[in-house]
């Protein structure tokens, strides 16, 4: 099986850690090429410029879920000509009380070859076979609550 990585880097900007007083900043690094400066979200005092790792979750399954609708529709011979996602995490309390990314919505919108069309349930059903073939998917815990719209 694959072994996919990244390389994640934080230094210490301030003179002491101290609770509060540190910035979460880092950055992250995919295959030694793309780096993505990373902070904690906005609500917990994180730069609003850079990534969170909570939308890096998203993102993570928003892509996943895309590849995995791509292919099976390749082979049900669907020409998608474009897709578009806004993927929103939402963060909140599990029953036990600890933050998580309790929901994530994918708001896909696929659209087809000049010509070609498929009923609206077809398309539902194509969309949640996706997610549950969705690698990323399958690896979040059962408390997590996709939306597709």
């Amino acid at each position: 099986m694959s072994h996919l990585s990244i390389e994640l880097h934080w230094q210490r900007a301030e003179t002491t850690l101290e609770p509060g007083r540190f910035s979460n900043e880092h950055v992250v690094s995919f295959n030694g090429t793309h780096e993505i400066p990373v902070d904690a979200a906005p609500d917990w005092g994180g730069d609003p410029a850079n990534t969170n790792p909570e939308q890096a979750l998203a993102s993570a399954l928003s892509s996943c879920h895309m590849m995995t609708f791509l292919a099976l529709c390749a082979k049900a011979g669907w020409p998608v000509a474009s897709y578009h996602d806004h993927a929103e995490a939402h963060l909140g309390k599990t029953a036990t009380g600890q933050m998580a990314v309790t929901r994530i919505d994918l708001n896909p919108v696929v659209r087809f070859d000049t010509g070609f069309s498929v009923e609206d349930a077809k398309l539902a059903e194509m969309q949640h076979r996706a997610h549950r073939y969705c690698f990323i998917a399958n690896s979040l815990a059962d408390s997590v609550e996709i939306n597709i719209f």
